[in-house]
Formats: C-alpha cells, sequence, structure tokens
C-alpha cells in the first residue's frame, strides 16, 4: 500500500494514528483512516487525544498531559465523551476516562444512533472503504495472532436437552445479559452503515447490547438506551428467531458488548468468511452434526449459516442421483446453532466439540495475550504517555501470571525485564 498523504494539520492526526496503535486492537495507516479521522475529530483533538494513556485515566493526569487548567480539561474530556469518542466511568476515586480502540470501539460509537453533528453517509462509505475494501485493518484485527477480540455464542435452545445442564455460564448470552450491572440498547453500527451504501438487509436495526461501564457511558451521553435484563432476553429471542448470530466480547467475565450479527452487513461474520482458517472469530465449544438419513437436501441450513460452513453435496444414492444432503467443514464452524434452528427434519443437532474452547477470563487477560502475539506487551506495561500507576501495572502483571508457560516465556523475552523474570520463575 502507497504511504498515506498527510492532510492539513496533519502531523496532529499521524500521532493519533501512532498512539491508536500501540494498544493490541490498533489501526493500520492510510488515506481513507486520516479522512475518517477528520470527521470524528477536530485537529486540536486528535493532538490532545494522541498524549492519553492506554489505561484509564483521571481529568487530572490529562490535564497535566495537556499542560492546560483542570476545568479546561474536563470541558473536553466531556465534550469528548459526549460524542462516545472517550468512555467514562465513576470510580471510588473519582471519574476516569478511557480511549477504547477504534473497533471494538469508536468506529461503532459513531453509528450507534441517528446523529446531526456528523456526515454518517460520508462516514458509512469511508469505513466501508477502509474496512471492507481495504483488507490491512480487518486482517489486522480479526486474523492477527491467536487470541482475537470477539467470539460466537451457542443459540442455547438448540442444545439437547441431557446437554443443556454442560453448557456453561459465559457460553450463555442470557446469563450475561442477567448478571449485568447496566444495560444499553442502540442501533446496529454494521447494518446502520449498510443503511447508507443502501444495503441493509431487514434485521432489526436497534438490538446492540452493551454492559456494565460500557453501557453506563454510552447511555449517559445518549449513545445507548437503558433497559432492563427482561427487555433485552426478548431481544436476544428475537435475534434468534430472526437467525442472527450473537457475537460478543471474548472474555468469561464482565463481557461489555454483544451483537446480533448477519452474514450479510455484519463485519466479524465477513471477515469470518474472508480468514475462515486464521480463525477470526472463536467458535463456541459446540458443532452441529449432520444426521445424513434424515436430511433431504432442501438447504435451509446452507442459506442460513453466516460464514458458509455449510454446503449441498451429493447423497450418492443410485436410487435418487439428484438428491443432495448437506456437508459441514468444520474448520469454518463456529458453532452458533444457528442452522439448527432452520432445520424442519431434525436433522441436525449440536454436540459438544472434542475439546472445549478456552475464553480469557477477563479483559485484561485478554488484551495482554493479544498484545504478546502482536508484539505490543511493553506498549501495555509501561504506557509510555505516563508513569505507570502500581494498580494498573499489578493488574497486566497477574494477567502475564495466569499464562500458560509458552506465553510467559514470551512475555518476559518481549519486556526483557529481570523482576518479570523473577515473577515467572526465571534465574
Amino acid at each position: 500500500m502507497a504511504p498515506a498523504t498527510l492532510p492539513p494539520g496533519g502531523r496532529s492526526y499521524e500521532r493519533l494514528v501512532q498512539r491508536l496503535n500501540r494498544f493490541p486492537q490498533g489501526a493500520p495507516s492510510s488515506e481513507r483512516l486520516f479522512q475518517i479521522l477528520r470527521l470524528l475529530f477536530s485537529e486540536k483533538e486528535a493532538g490532545l487525544v494522541a498524549q492519553l494513556p492506554i489505561r484509564p485515566f483521571t481529568v487530572a493526569r490529562a490535564a497535566a498531559l495537556w499542560r492546560m487548567p483542570l476545568r479546561e480539561a474536563e470541558g473536553t474530556l466531556e465534550a469528548l465523551a459526549g460524542r462516545s469518542l472517550l468512555l467514562d466511568f465513576p470510580t471510588r476515586s473519582g471519574r476516569r476516562y478511557v480511549l477504547p480502540p477504534p473497533m471494538a470501539g469508536f468506529f461503532e460509537f459513531s453509528l450507534m444512533r441517528v446523529r446531526g453533528d456528523l456526515d454518517q453517509k460520508l462516514l458509512s462509505e469511508l469505513l466501508h472503504q477502509y474496512l471492507n475494501v481495504e483488507e490491512d485493518f480487518v486482517h489486522d484485527l480479526f486474523a492477527t495472532g491467536s487470541t482475537q477480540m470477539g467470539r460466537a455464542f451457542v443459540d442455547e435452545s438448540a442444545i439437547p436437552a441431557h446437554d443443556a445442564l454442560h453448557v456453561l455460564d459465559h457460553e450463555r448470552a442470557s446469563a450475561v445479559v442477567r448478571g449485568a450491572k447496566a444495560i444499553g440498547i442502540s442501533a446496529c453500527y454494521c447494518r446502520h452503515k449498510a443503511s447508507h451504501l443502501g444495503r441493509a438487509c431487514v434485521a432489526p436495526m436497534d438490538i446492540c447490547m452493551t454492559f456494565g461501564s460500557t453501557a453506563d457511558s454510552l447511555a449517559r451521553h445518549g449513545n445507548a438506551r437503558r433497559v432492563e435484563a427482561a427487555e433485552c432476553l426478548d431481544l436476544l429471542q428475537e435475534a434468534r428467531e430472526r437467525g442472527l448470530v450473537q457475537f460478543g466480547e471474548n472474555v468469561r467475565e464482565k463481557v461489555s458488548f454483544i451483537c446480533n450479527c448477519c452474514g450479510c452487513c455484519c463485519e466479524a461474520m465477513q471477515a469470518a468468511r474472508r480468514f475462515a482458517f486464521m480463525k477470526p472469530v472463536h467458535t463456541t465449544s459446540y458443532l452441529p452434526r449432520v444426521e445424513a438419513d434424515a436430511c433431504t437436501g432442501c438447504g435451509r441450513c446452507v442459506n442460513a449459516c453466516p460464514v458458509e460452513a455449510l454446503a449441498l453435496v451429493s447423497a450418492h444414492d443410485p436410487r435418487r442421483r439428484a438428491a443432495r444432503r448437506a456437508r459441514l467443514e468444520e474448520a469454518r464452524c463456529l458453532g452458533c446453532g444457528v442452522c439448527v434452528r432452520t432445520c424442519t427434519r431434525s436433522a441436525l443437532r449440536l454436540e459438544p466439540r472434542p475439546q472445549r474452547v478456552l475464553t480469557p477470563a477477563s479483559t485484561a487477560h485478554r488484551v495482554v495475550l493479544m498484545a504478546i502475539e502482536r508484539g505490543k506487551l511493553a506498549e501495555l506495561l509501561v504506557d509510555g504517555q505516563s508513569s505507570y500507576g502500581h494498580r494498573a501495572a499489578a493488574a497486566v502483571l497477574g494477567a502475564i501470571l495466569k499464562l500458560p508457560p509458552v506465553k510467559r516465556a514470551l512475555a518476559s523475552r518481549q519486556l526483557q525485564s529481570r523482576y518479570l523474570d523473577r515473577l515467572l520463575g526465571g534465574h
């Protein structure tokens, strides 16, 4: 790809891109990315945000970094949070802010409601070019490393009764909803973007779910509608009946989002098709099994599968030469169970995979794994824009200590830290 041409005031945007790429989920530089950032951030804002730490920070910390009065810094942070370019959340020691990654983050937030302060049609066109035509961003996001940001949830209603007891809580979207302290509903970013391009499907629009502090921040600034668990569970059921896949944050604890994805508009499903063998979306612990004798080859499951994991092949029946039946390509399958719901002949059923899929415990655990695999662990630990707080460093080190030995050794090599070596049992 040719080097991106910097726009007027481009040094601020270039520094912002460098800041975004210190996080494991970055944004490869390109002409299109600069155009997107110019729509979302003023030149002054870009320069200020470029200085922010990776970890959550206080108003006082931002004011010190920006060398501006506390009240002015607070006003700037509130303006950015009001457009959901930053997330904010209360803590015992006061309000903190954090710059989310582009995805899952402020790219989506910019289209999770209809807004008059932003040319959303132009933004949709630019995002489509950057995410769907150019390949670098989506490849880096979904097909780099073995730990990804998102995973599929299994359709609980598609699991046979005798296996239902073995489904763990973190594998159930309903358990995430019931356990959330705050729930927000917003417009589906993917379908909203597609609507501006004239290619959105008829799946529900207002069905994007956020939880916890993310939901609280988005709702506080008008980018999400607060709902109770009962309404969110009804929306989950509607999504399943519409054949949508639940795709959420790849963690066991405090899941921050669940999207209800179609195969036509959703970028995660598109990535799962484009980069299938790189496992861009973590699968469930289940696989559908085709009962060959019961399958009539109607093709409903093939049409329903969002990642093209099913196909019709010859039934090899000498009495019916034209007969077809479904065949599963396991390497492509998410194990979501959408296909099982569509089958009217009970020819598909979900069964446990030979090995249960392992999910990172927390966001910190996932981010550390992603950072190790992408060579960015030192950025997390040092957080070059500021002196790293003891509690933040402890969270990262705690996540490292829980890693398998191979990952811990790789972490130690990346940090070249004698202290970490001693923690990990080295000499």
